[in-house]
């Protein structure tokens, strides 16, 4: 039996859209001699559709496009398996279920529902969906096939430690006589996820003593990345099938191949194509075209212009330097030649005059209040130009600086997109480094907002290097206080970068969708009271 592996992009509501790439991706499969065509999680209405799910018209035609599955199954004499949204008969409990169909030649042979609902991280499947414990296998063309849904193998103690669940969904679909596991997934991605998902697979399939296959969606839904990285492994658990990381892809699974060529090991040059990933799909699903930076000359900026660039094409990015009297004049040049060197639009507009006008319309306030009049300047000018022509503002903060803060409400937080707001400042180096056109001046210099005469970020904050280490152990790790301090950090320093981040809260409630690519990242995955006693 010739399995194919169809690795798709949705879009969530998309219907229509959604079954027309599936057909083309499907004729191609048949054609390369396939039996089975195999989808991933909610391939009918994208993943996660969320509250898009408590309308019933939306449910209906998720279960309409459903019938035209069953049609193409028909007109292709080929088994299609794919997730779908049903409801739930029983009077009782979630009134959904999120289920998979397998279908062979128009008719349904079987319908699995998702045994296993996530409700950690930003996963939040109890708020629609039923469980349904009861293994599926179902007959196929002689061959027993186990269905499980996405989470249904995430059951590893070894590689994940406490695990929510007391069932192995896999193992009770072996028990009922699967002789091969089919696992149809949306699992999103971050650093280093696709290898771990690979682990999960193979661990499967050594425990059960069957091949067992995972297909992921891949491409980008608003602030998650799916990367796809699908993989099938033998009995044994070798790996005989890899598809590639953020782009879609169908594939003939042969079970009788040799071990599946490596995944590239690196993880910067992973997440510098997530985040482009990320931005392409957000403006292609959301129907736009043109974005807006705001260049200032220093390494932020200068990694989402390239990123834009990469994702949208240079064409489509308008790069804008907004000096004041503090701006230096490397910062506007620098800006200039990384703008010449990508061949993106360039302008420059001196907002000093409307910062002078505000300063005497406040009062002349003096301090903080006039360094982030000037960003709110800047915020406001490229928000006007994004209203006038319909372009998209991409804010340019690190996930360092919306930790603690150090970004402007209103000012330099202002777009529809952050970029790199879940990458540190250390790794924004890092991938600095890995961008061609990068002028070395922005990479050397120190880190500056230039908002005042000689300012530097480590007037403020502490040495990026010591901040970002600091941050990994609170936000990722959860280590309080004390026990980051018993590591060797500054008690002091400890102290008051997490009250920063604490304070901080109701900044990132009003901040831009950030792209994910942490364990970690702020967003709908954190759920931290913005009232609170803090320390």
């Amino acid at each position: 039996m010739r399995i194919a592996m169809l690795q798709l992009n949705p879009l969530i509501g998309d219907f229509d859209g959604n079954i027309r790439r599936i057909e083309s991706r499907v004729r191609t499969a048949v054609d390369h001699g396939a039996d089975l065509c195999v989808l991933p999680e909610l391939a009918l209405p994208g993943y996660p559709p969320h509250d898009m799910m408590l309308y019933p018209d939306f449910v209906d035609r998720n279960l309409a496009a459903s019938e035209r599955m069953l049609r193409l199954s028909s007109e292709r004499n080929v088994g299609l398996l794919y997730g779908l949204v049903t409801r739930n008969d029983n009077p009782r409990g979630k009134p959904l279920r999120n289920s998979a169909v397998l279908c062979d030649n128009g008719k349904v042979l079987a319908t699995k529902h998702k045994a296993l609902l996530p409700t950690y991280d930003i996963f939040d499947e109890r708020r629609y969906f039923e469980p349904d414990p009861t293994p599926v296998v179902a007959d196929f063309r002689g061959r027993k096939l186990g269905l499980l849904i996405c989470e249904d193998i995430w059951v590893d103690e070894d590689l994940l430690g406490r695990i929510d669940y007391d069932s192995d969904p896999a193992m009770l679909a072996v028990q009922a006589g699967a002789e091969l596991l089919i696992n149809i997934s949306a699992s999103p991605w971050g650093t280093g996820k696709h290898c771990l998902r690979e682990q999960l697979v193979a661990a499967t399939a050594r425990r059960t003593g069957r091949p067992c296959m995972i297909v992921n969606q891949a491409g980008a839904q608003d602030d998650l990345i799916f990367d796809g990285a699908s993989v099938a492994c033998d009995g044994k658990g070798k790996t005989i099938a890899r598809l590639p990381l953020f782009e879609e892809c169908v594939f003939i699974a042969d079970p009788e191949s040799g071990a599946a060529d490596e995944w590239r090991q690196d993880d910067v040059a992973d997440e510098i194509d997530a985040l482009v990933c990320g931005v392409r799909d957000y403006f292609r699903k959301t129907g736009h075209e043109r974005a807006l930076v705001g260049l200032s000359g220093g390494i932020d900026s200068a990694v989402v212009t390239c990123i834009a660039a990469r994702a949208l094409g240079p064409a489509n990015v308008t790069a804008i330097s907004m000096p004041t009297r503090f701006s230096s004049t490397g910062s506007v040049e620098d800006s200039r030649e990384l703008a010449a060197r990508l061949g993106v639009n360039f302008e420059v507009i001196d907002v000093d005059a409307a910062f002078e006008t505000l300063r005497k319309l406040a009062g002349f306030p003096g301090g903080v209040a006039e360094e982030n009049m000037q960003a709110r300047v800047r915020g406001l000018l490229l928000m006007s130009r994004s209203n006038a022509d319909g372009s998209l503002v991409l804010a340019t903060g690190n996930r360092s600086e919306l930790a603690v803060g150090y970004s402007t409400l209103y000012g330099d937080m202002c777009g529809a997109l952050e970029v790199i707001g879940d990458v540190p400042k250390t790794r924004v180096y890092e991938m600095a480094g890995r961008l061609e056109h990068i002028p070395r001046a922005i990479i050397d210099k120190p880190p500056s907002a230039e908002l005042r005469p000689n300012q530097t970020d480590q007037d403020t904050l502490p040495p990026y290097a010591v901040l970002d280490r600091v941050l990994e152990s609170y936000l990722d790790d959860h280590l309080g206080a004390d026990a980051i301090i018993a590591q060797g950090e500054d008690p002091v320093l400890v102290r008051k970068v997490l009250r920063m981040v604490e304070i901080a809260e109701y900044k990132r409630r009003q901040a831009p969708i950030v792209l994910r690519i942490s364990k970690r990242a702020f967003g709908a995955g954190r759920r931290i009271p913005v009232a609170k006693k803090i320390g």
